[in-house]
């Protein structure tokens, strides 16, 4: 079988900004600290062939010692595996002695038995069908015109306005700008209020898609550490007059990855802010439909009484179905118009039949069965089986959203992470929601998969942590004597 090689130009798109990383030190070290992190979190797969020493030199614009030294640091840490005329290939120390494994291959585990436990989403339920079947029904009116809808089609405007006053925030159809999905709805943004360089102000931890968009438009994301429960606005007020950021990015309704909500007091108290710094705040709703023991209070938007410092993003990828690629953004009048006028140089409109889906969705003429999933008997069930399994981890309750944020007794998600690929289970390590190789400590563990899948995932990560913990090499601490003790018992 063909190994696979990662090019110069592939790996440095990985890389990154890696100068001035976390840690610091010498060039070679803060290089073999980011490649570590990318095999860690899976990023990287095992079994890959890295780019030549010279090549990869070049494509980094760094001399071909500092490369050298630091594949020579990831040998001795046995991250890299070097035969003479063979290149380095990546591994994971004490996984696969001899010949890497080359588990992480996306085609080789299309065939094999594997959990997806990285997807926090559900299947779409039989009320689709028919939000389709009515959309298509009205389609003939809108096919003897040019199909570009640029702000969206006024009848799902309108129910989008209407649900943000069922909410608590008045809007009407014109504070409405209808996009393909969330993320396109942060994309835009990201153009029409940042540019290279600029800053951008992020909870940490976030939602990573977010953090890929902040890199992807060179924009430099300015973390503000999330405390044990709720938010810390003195922190956010600090980032806001210290660094002068374009936009602040937050996800206040049962947020992602941790699933905490933000209260209405905190909701108040952020706009304030924001107002008297003059940031502006991009709100990302995609969870407020998700709640599990009680309802998201008004949207941060409610409390914008001026209306020209909250903007809003949302979706229906979680309260339907993520194969419907329909979200929108909430603005003032004047921000709408700017959009309108930004995406006409890039795709245009979103297509008018999934708009008109959305539309029968959200504006109550469908009368259907909804999900057919009891989410919160998942939710619950989950957290037994952790509680059962892995007692020596913390894994605090959400009230809404689709995942549990869980804190190991170590900082090892990422080579637990790649541990369960090998055994054909798929997770999220923490690091992939925040900058810099943290969170460690944590990973997101979905609960929307069958109570069966959820079983069997637990199973392999209990599996996986046990396979890490007797990794060759590994110092033990105390919490390890701990956990033995209570197998024993």
């Amino acid at each position: 079988m063909e190994m696979n090689t990662l090019s110069p130009a592939s790996l440095t798109r990985q890389l990154g900004t890696w100068r001035g990383s976390a840690g610091g030190g010498a060039a070679y070290r803060q290089l073999a600290r980011a490649l570590r992190l990318l095999i860690l979190d899976g990023r990287i797969g095992l079994g890959v062939r890295i780019a030549g020493e010279r090549d990869l030199a070049r494509a980094l614009g760094v001399s071909r010692t500092t490369v050298s030294a630091a594949f020579d640091l990831l040998r001795d840490e046995d991250y890299l595996l070097s035969r003479q005329g063979s290149g380095s290939v990546t591994r994971l120390p004490g996984v696969g002695q001899g010949s890497p494994p080359a588990a992480t291959d996306e085609a080789e585990e299309a065939g094999a038995d594997v959990v997806d436990w990285t997807k926090a989403v559900l299947p779409a339920p039989q009320t689709i069908w028919h939000a389709y079947e009515q959309a298509l029904g009205q389609m003939p009116a809108y096919l003897s015109g040019f199909g570009y809808e640029v702000f969206g089609v006024p009848r799902l405007r309108s129910a989008i306005a209407a649900d943000y006053c069922a909410r608590g925030c008045p809007t009407t159809p014109d504070q409405i700008f209808v996009t393909s999905g969330a993320q396109q709805g942060l994309s835009l943004l990201l153009h029409l209020l940042a540019g290279p360089g600029d800053r951008v102000v992020i909870d940490h931890p976030t939602y990573h898609n977010a953090i890929a968009a902040i890199r992807k438009h060179s924009c430099v994301a300015v973390p503000v550490g999330l405390p044990d429960t709720g938010w810390d606005i003195d922190a956010v007020r600090a980032a806001f007059r210290q660094t002068g950021p374009r936009f602040a990015y937050v996800i206040a309704d049962f947020h992602n990855p941790t699933g905490r909500m933000m209260d209405s007091e905190t909701r108040a108290a952020l706009v304030g802010t924001a107002r008297a710094t003059h940031t502006p705040l991009v709100i990302d709703e995609t969870m407020a439909a998700t709640a599990l023991d009680a309802p998201a209070p008004p949207p941060v938007a409610a409390h914008d009484l001026q209306g020209d410092t909250v903007i809003s993003i949302g979706s229906v990828s979680k309260s339907f179905w993520g194969g419907l690629r329909i979200g929108w953004i909430r603005a003032d009048a004047q921000t709408i118009v700017a959009l309108g006028r930004l995406r006409e140089t890039l795709d245009v409109a979103t297509p008018i039949m999934e708009q008109l889906a959305t539309a029968a969705l959200l504006d109550g003429s469908l009368k259907g069965e909804g999900v057919g999933i009891d989410i919160r008997a998942r939710r619950d069930h989950l957290i037994t089986r952790l509680a059962d399994a892995l007692p020596h981890w913390r894994v605090p309750v959400p009230s809404g959203g689709f995942m549990l944020w869980a804190e190991m007794p170590r900082p090892e998600a990422s080579a637990l992470a790649a541990m369960a690929r090998s055994l054909s289970l798929r997770i999220t390590p923490g690091p992939r929601f925040g900058v810099n190789g943290a969170f460690e400590r944590f990973v997101r563990l979905p609960f929307t998969l069958p109570e069966t899948e959820l079983d069997r995932a637990v199973e392999r990560l209990v599996m996986a942590e046990a396979h890490l913990r007797s990794r060759p090499g590994r110092v033990p601490d105390p919490s390890d004597w701990e956990l033995a003790a209570e197998r024993v018992i």
